[in-house]
């Protein structure tokens, strides 16, 4: 079953356009990631999709149900976690959620439960009595994911979850993202960090200016911007220059003193790479196999810069 459906979904603001004709599927129980630089309609999608913005064109669903002609029947399905945490910071991490659960129409005790249940799974047990505004913004992101769970929906958006949080909290974060989609949840995840995408989305669809530019997994993303290169680091500029004569238009890329050769990477390729050099004299000082990255995609795709 499809958790989410969308089909030539387009918006303007005015005279400017912010998507256009979008189309993806998204699996049930499957990390959805939806990637772009700043600008390019990440967040304009998300708010479609959770009912606060209509589309002018094309249609979605959510579980089953259309975003625009049963928008409640959506909300009760799916939570968000926005770019910023939406805490009171005047109240406990605790108070918080018990108010979530409450406005969600959980019973008082039923609320208390949950909160105390989610409290410790998100490593906030401690400082759950403690006022919100005396938190780190790694546990404030904590809190808000924990209060987008309270009534564990099936579909869950996930805006840039974190932005602005240090190497350890995004970490973090991260587990608790994958320990959700092991536990059958759909995560629909927008973000700028390439690295991000590619550690979590089952998926991945590439947006620039509202237009989708690519769309797959992370695998076959990279597979579309070359295969593997193999660089050579040479002893001497005269031992790079034999190299590079020798291998013509087989060199992608070249220094006084390396060169960058595209390759499948197996190893009888690059050890008649460098009997190749033995023979013409080439010396070699180092090898190096790299794989193409997300960033690559990124970069030849969009032509932009990731964050």
């Amino acid at each position: 079953m499809d958790a989410i459906q969308v089909q030539g979904v387009s918006k303007s603001y005015g005279a400017q356009r912010v998507l256009t004709d979008i189309d993806l599927v998204v699996p049930a129980g499957s990390v959805f990631g939806l990637l772009g630089p700043n600008g390019a309609g990440k967040t304009t999608l998300v708010r479609i999709l959770a009912t606060l913005v209509r589309p002018d064109a094309g249609r979605a669903s959510v579980v089953g149900h259309n975003v625009v002609t049963s928008a409640f029947e959506v909300r009760q399905k799916i939570s968000l976690t926005g770019q910023f945490a939406a805490v009171d910071e005047l109240q406990t991490g605790r108070e918080n959620l018990v108010m979530i659960g409450r406005l969600r129409r959980l019973g008082r005790s039923t609320a208390a439960r949950r909160a105390d249940v989610l409290l410790e799974r998100f490593d906030l047990a401690e400082a759950g009595r403690k006022l919100v505004k005396t938190y780190s913004g790694g546990m404030r992101r904590r809190l808000d994911l924990a209060m987008s769970l309270v009534t564990e929906p099936p579909v869950i958006f996930l805006d840039e979850p974190t932005t602005g949080l240090d190497p350890r909290s995004r970490q973090q974060m991260w587990s608790f993202v994958r320990e959700l989609a092991d536990a059958g949840s759909t995560i629909f995840l927008t973000t700028q960090y390439l690295e991000e995408a590619d550690q979590l989305a089952d998926r991945i669809m590439l947006i620039d200016h509202g237009v989708a530019v690519a769309d797959g997994t992370a695998e076959s993303l990279k597979v579309r911007v070359g295969g593997e290169r193999v660089e050579f680091s040479f002893e001497s500029p005269s031992s790079c220059e034999l190299a590079v004569a020798d291998l013509g238009e087989a060199v992608v890329a070249s220094s006084p003193s390396s060169l960058t050769v595209a390759t499948t990477g197996s190893a009888a390729e690059v050890r008649e790479l460098l009997d190749r050099m033995d023979k013409i004299g080439a010396t070699v000082d180092k090898v190096a196999i790299h794989r193409p990255t997300l960033d690559d995609v990124f970069f030849a795709l969009t032509g932009g810069s990731p964050r």
